[in-house]
């Protein structure tokens, strides 16, 4: 798809007018930056599609309805095209379509060349990337490779022993003497990840719920059947993947007893297998670099400092990864704890120094597995809802990398007000009960306390189109509740309202798209130090701007740092007044976002 189409949204301000705000001498710093960026520029003379692209998330079962069965669909999403074209974002990233039993929200996949019969037919998906295509935008699906479903029917062969055909596409091992798993590998659901299976009663292993065994790569003929399962869908039209928990899938042969220290962060040990590398420069070889397909992997386990091992392009892996340090940063194990905004800058920092001036990655700060970004990092009163929800927006779509939105986030949509462990649907919620309440480890109010901000429910409730029943997301009874503020948090009311979420989304990225140096700009955080302004440039060939945010309810009185001077305000949230060109200090409003030219 050519992106240039997109021009037709441009911002109502030409590019020669930023350019005359630049004229002043740049600081240093920033002389420096836009140096080193032409000398990068000259070396990459074609910017790839997926640096230039917004993607959406979409969670198919939350986000329309068809035919009234409660349950997110196909055809649902086909009635929303225009929706999203109105949006700006150019690529959509579609969550598990595929036919599956649904114990873990379709990322355990029973046959991967098959739509999950409540979601639709493949005629239904051709019709959808059909759309897409028409209105400019590209099809990235998962690619959940680590496990299949135990009603795969590799798997439903393979326990049948150790003669069986397909016995060595997973992992079996027979149990310690005395009838115990191989070793102490924990389950990220909880439990031993090891479970029986078959008639001699081995053990096999599973990761994630005993229901998705793991698949064993060191067998060349599951390789070979997993890429062309990926040519399958790229023949169909599909431009990509986003790869589910794409680190875990070597495992050591030897299976080691996990430490305590490695039992108390179980990602870092499993993703860090010893052929994890060698099997994506295959997969690229044989599949990715024939079809010009864009990449994202689930950095689950991979520190910053790692990421070029995955994304540099000089070894021909991944295009980027979804790295967690940074929205994770209020987690300590299954509990919350306070955070800080220097500790949260930090956190970027130290990806963005690991990238170099050369790596990519993917800004985000919601998906299906986190809670709503509003109420994660924001503030989701009435009162501060709309503008720090802007804010975020503002921090996320302008950093360095290719920025996923996910579904209801242009909204301003929030957590849902759980109060009980049977309003929930999620898997890793219901085990979380099982392991710290059921037995004892922990009080029922203190754990449904954690859930409320953290379950990956938050994200699942249904899209909130318009005031009607269920939010217009379907005329049935909905798989999941539906938050009950939908009349006051809509798409319909927002499409009306020129200072609402929605609108601010559109203009941001509309902004982003119009001025190249806000994608392949440099980044560099400005004030690391700062307790409530988050403030940081993007650098690059036609261009500098400053963006400033202020993460709190009371004005702050800013004193531009390292001699920048304000030029002209390209984009604001509605809050706060613009300062006149040459200006050395702002006062931003509460929850203001605001980027200059300098």
């Amino acid at each position: 798809m050519n992106f240039r189409s997109s021009a037709r949204h441009a911002v109502p301000l030409s590019i020669a007018l930023f350019t005359a705000g630049l004229t002043a001498p740049a600081p240093a710093f920033a002389r420096g930056e836009e140096a080193a960026h032409r000398h990068q520029a000259h070396r990459n003379a074609s910017t790839p599609w997926w640096k230039k692209a917004v993607i959406y998330q979409i969670y198919p079962r939350s986000f329309a309805d068809s035919n009234g069965d409660g349950v997110g669909d196909l055809n649902g999403i086909i009635g929303r095209l225009d929706y999203l074209q109105s949006l700006g974002v150019n690529v959509v990233w579609l969550s598990p379509h595929f036919d599956s039993p649904n114990v873990d929200n379709g990322y355990d996949i029973r046959d991967y060349r098959k739509v999950m019969a409540e979601f639709g037919t493949m005629r239904d998906f051709d019709r959808m990337v059909t759309g897409m295509r028409a209105r400019g935008i590209k099809l990235v699906i998962d690619l959940v490779v680590n496990h299949t479903s135990d009603e795969h029917r590799w798997f439903e062969d393979a326990k049948q022993g150790p003669n069986a055909r397909y016995r060595d596409y997973y992992i079996w091992r027979a149990p310690k003497a005395n009838g115990t798993p191989p070793n102490n590998a924990a389950s990220f659901f909880g439990g031993s990840a090891w479970s029986r299976a078959g008639k001699n009663g081995d053990y096999y292993l599973h990761y994630f719920a005993k229901q998705q065994p793991d698949l064993n790569w060191d067998n060349p003929k599951v390789r070979t059947d997993i890429y062309d399962i990926m040519k399958f869908w790229l023949n169909k039209g599909v431009a990509g993947f986003r790869m589910d928990v794409i680190p875990l899938i070597s495992k050591d042969p030897a299976f080691p007893d996990l430490t305590p220290a490695q039992l108390a962060d179980i990602a870092v040990p499993y993703a860090h297998g010893p052929r994890t590398h060698q099997y994506l420069r295959e997969m690229n070889r044989e599949v990715l670099r024939r079809y010009d397909a864009m990449t994202v992997g689930e950095a689950i386990g991979i520190k910053d400092d790692e990421d070029p091992l995955f994304t540099s392009p000089a070894r021909q892996e991944l295009n980027m990864i979804f790295h967690f340090d940074a929205s994770n940063v209020d987690r300590d194990g299954w509990k919350t704890r306070a955070w800080t905004l220097p500790e949260w800058k930090a956190r970027y920092d130290r990806l963005y120094t690991a990238l170099g001036p050369r790596g990519w990655t993917a800004t985000f700060l919601t998906n299906h597995d986190k809670p709503r970004a509003v109420s994660h990092f924001g503030d989701d009163s009435p009162e501060w809802r709309a503008l720090s929800a802007k804010a975020l927006a503002t921090m996320s779509l302008l950093q360095r990398g290719t920025p996923f939105v996910y579904q209801g986030d242009e909204l301003g949509m929030t957590n849902f007000p759980f109060t009980a462990i049977d309003q929930y649907r999620d898997i890793s919620a219901l085990n979380l009960w099982h392991d710290k309440v059921e037995t004892g480890e922990a009080a029922a109010s203190d754990v449904l306390a954690v859930l409320a901000k953290t379950s990956r429910d938050n994200a699942r409730t249904p899209m909130q189109w318009d005031g009607t029943a269920a939010a217009g997301f379907t005329t049935g009874t909905p798989w999941i509740a539906v938050n009950p503020n939908y009349r006051t948090i809509n798409a319909a009311q927002q499409a009306a309202d020129t200072t609402s979420v929605l609108t601010y989304y559109k203009r941001l990225i509309r902004t982003r798209r119009s001025l190249p140096f806000l994608i392949d700009g440099s980044y560099r955080d400005i004030d690391p130090g700062h307790a409530n302004v988050y403030a940081f440039t993007r650098v690059g060939t036609g261009g500098r701007a400053v963006v400033l945010i202020n993460f709190s309810k009371k004005p702050v009185d800013y004193a531009l740092p390292q001699g920048i001077r304000l030029r002209r305000r390209i984009i604001n949230n509605g809050t706060g007044a613009a300062v006149a060109p040459g200006a050395a200090r702002v006062v931003l409003a509460p929850w203001e976002a605001s980027v200059y030219t300098f």
